[in-house]
């Protein structure tokens, strides 16, 4: 089975390449053109051979499309095929909204919708032929319930979840599954920026009374992906601690 996640040189992305080498998966590490990053991914990859799994890098810009033509492409000249999308790239540019530049509000929507809308219908085209695969879109509950200074954001994954909808609806008769996963406040190097209030005052909102850790979603993408996940689709798993918006 071999698995494409997108996004994977680091937190969400990283622990979800892992967690599916664990789980026995070839698994397509992408990352960014940045040199930084490509290097981090290549780690990520060497980690996943040392559980056990074939893995190499894939670096591309999502939010272009010839170049998700070509990830796509050079992921299916490797091996031959593609089972799992796991869409998870995506960036964030925060300001209230007032304050957003048009800049900041495009370069959010590129990467982190418009990225999803390009690789599922890429990948869909593979696994419409293969008759079977698995699309999981990395969503948000900002996308669920909006995020003060996050308006692009927000908009970008409240337009994943929509999309995911769309997309199970029209690819389920060829077999294919697509889902979307909503974590809440989970430590990764993006929240590592937020003041200890910041953080105190979103802890304070989450039932469980503790962040999330980037595995607690790479098990919701495993579970969507593997076999208990094979009669769910068109629905939003939200990995928040029960989080009170």
């Amino acid at each position: 089975m071999i698995a494409l996640v997108t996004g994977a040189s680091q937190g969400i992305g990283a622990a979800i390449a892992l967690r599916l080498a664990k789980e026995g998966y070839t698994v397509a590490v992408h990352s960014s053109n940045r040199q930084e990053s490509r290097q981090k991914a290549e780690q990520i990859a060497q980690q996943c051979r040392e559980l056990g799994a074939e893995a190499a890098c894939f670096a591309a810009d999502v939010s272009d499309y010839a170049q998700c033509d070509a990830l796509i492409k050079d992921v299916k000249a490797a091996y031959g095929r593609l089972d799992v999308l796991v869409n998870n790239a995506g960036i964030t540019r925060d300001n209230l909204l007032l304050r957003m530049s048009e800049e900041q509000y495009d370069a959010v929507i590129a990467s982190n919708q418009k990225s999803v809308y390009m690789l599922m219908k890429l990948a869909g085209s593979i696994m419409l032929r293969q008759k079977s695969g698995r699309i999981i879109n990395m969503a948000s509950v900002a996308g669920l319930y909006g995020n003060m200074g996050q308006c692009n954001y927000s908009a970008s994954k409240g337009a994943v979840i929509a999309m995911t909808k769309t997309a199970a609806k029209e690819l389920g008769a060829r077999g294919i599954t697509v889902n979307a996963i909503a974590p809440g406040f989970i430590e990764t190097p993006m929240t590592d920026s937020m003041t200890d209030q910041q953080k105190e005052a979103i802890l304070s909102r989450i039932t469980l009374g503790r962040a999330g850790t980037p595995e607690d979603v790479a098990a919701a993408v495993a579970f969507l992906a593997g076999e208990g996940g094979s009669y769910i689709t068109g629905q939003v798993l939200e990995v928040s601690g029960g989080i009170v918006m």
